[in-house]
């Protein structure tokens, strides 16, 4: 097991295979986008590889992956089916903004590769277009229903902006109880690539609960699963499920089992803090595990106690697109 210097058990993995996006959305990216990393900056698909399977080798059960938006590089499908194969790995799973992802629907559930999380901070189109600044809602929306409909576990990710989608709170909730799926609604970040400025959270955690409770007042607490980043509830004679994820609050990093590695090859121990290794090089004069073993040790026992102190000793202000969700 990999166990850090608080005694948390790290068995979970985020993987960013690119930090490209075809979208723009207001919080991750100015309008004009950001200065993504040329091909050649970031690992290669057998580089990637190697280093999943040697975090799965130390004790990682789970591993996500995510962007930008994944499907945007080309060779996912195919990496996919390497890692699926590998023995000791328990669950892999997807985040994405649904784009691309319609060709690929039946290969995924082929592989068993059935949890996907979707970004889509609204249900309305017109919103949805101007906060993504793309004309993609009709296929992002298809693709969901797909995916619904083929027994996946679809988790609706919605970032909450005050004056721009708090109206879609309730609409998100109905979407979950007539679809019997999960909807998460997540505080907004400071890692949005300086696309505007972030002095304080009007709608935090308690108020996004509150806003909530004032349509539904039977609202109960669900047992969350072990590192869950998420409150869930449930609402009484209501089919589906909901989540609050207090990202900017950070009251989950008592518990949280998870690290980041960028398309780029760069640890990340904590979302507030900046890279502490840089395994492309590494992997590239030495591609084996074992050269890379200790260092990937070492990071965990040098983890921040959370993301306040994180954020404190770093200026970090990425765009999350770079970070990799």
């Amino acid at each position: 097991m990999l166990i850090d210097n608080y005694n948390r058990v790290i068995s979970y993995l985020r993987l960013s295979v690119t930090d490209n996006c075809n979208m723009r959305c207001q919080y991750c990216m100015p309008a004009e986008g950001i200065a993504f990393s040329h091909q050649s900056d970031l690992m290669s698909w057998d580089e990637m590889f190697l280093l999943a399977f040697t975090f799965i080798e130390l004790g990682i059960k789970k591993i996500r992956i995510t962007g930008g938006e994944p499907f945007v590089r080309k060779g996912l499908m195919e990496f996919l089916h390497r890692l699926a194969a590998v023995e000791g790995l328990e669950d892999i799973s997807i985040t994405t903004n649904a784009t691309l992802i319609g060709d690929h629907i039946d290969a995924l559930k082929a592989l068993g590769i059935l949890n996907i999380n979707v970004s889509m901070d609204s249900l309305d189109k017109a919103r949805f277009n101007f906060i993504t600044r793309r004309d993609y809602y009709d296929v992002v929306y298809n693709n969901v229903q797909q995916l619904l409909q083929k027994g996946f576990n679809v988790k609706i990710n919605c970032v909450v902006m005050n004056g721009i989608n708090t109206n879609d709170i309730i609409p998100f909730i109905n979407f979950a109880h007539e679809h019997n799926t999960n909807v998460r609604f997540l505080e907004e970040m400071p890692f949005n690539g300086h696309s505007k400025s972030f002095e304080r959270l009007e709608w935090n955690f308690l108020k996004i609960m509150d806003h909530i409770q004032q349509q539904y007042p039977q609202t109960y607490r669900m047992q969350d699963a072990a590192g869950s980043t998420s409150e869930n509830y449930t609402i009484q004679n209501r089919k589906g499920s909901f989540g609050i994820i207090p990202s900017f609050s950070r009251t989950f990093c008592g518990t949280c089992n998870r690290i980041r590695v960028s398309a780029k090859g760069e640890l990340q121990t904590c979302l507030y803090t900046n890279e502490s290794v840089s395994f492309k090089v590494l992997l590239q004069q030495n591609p084996h595990p074992d050269l890379i073993k200790p260092l990937i040790l070492k990071a965990i026992k040098s983890r921040f106690k959370d993301g306040f102190e994180a954020e404190e000793k770093n200026e970090f202000k990425k765009s999350m697109s770079l970070i990799g969700g």
